[in-house]
């Protein structure tokens, strides 16, 4: 099963996780990134690398994430790869904190 990225994404963009993605399978917007589920291999390196916590494997996700089953689905479609180290949002550290992280 693909991993998950969930709303804890949002305002942050670090993008820690895609530099241990052996796939590429992350894509991103102006807010957050999202996982390509076709090519997600399921390798778990993404998840200790996000500084959030928004990353999860499909069968530990909450079950108020499940929406983002879809989302990550739809969204990822559609955006470009993002596959090389960015700079978070100004917002990040922030909403990190706000995530008590």
């Amino acid at each position: 099963m693909p991993h998950i990225v969930t709303d804890r994404c949002q305002r942050c963009r670090f993008t820690e996780c895609v530099t241990v993605c052996p796939v590429a399978c992350f894509h991103g917007d102006e807010q957050m990134l999202y996982i390509d589920n076709a090519t997600c291999i399921d390798c778990g390196n993404c998840v200790p690398a996000c500084p959030v916590h928004a990353i999860f494997d499909q069968f530990e996700l909450p079950q108020d994430k499940y929406p983002w089953i879809e989302i990550n689905a739809q969204r990822a479609a559609v955006l470009p790869v993002v596959a090389d180290k960015q700079t978070p949002l100004a917002s990040a550290e922030t909403r990190k904190a706000d995530l008590g992280f």
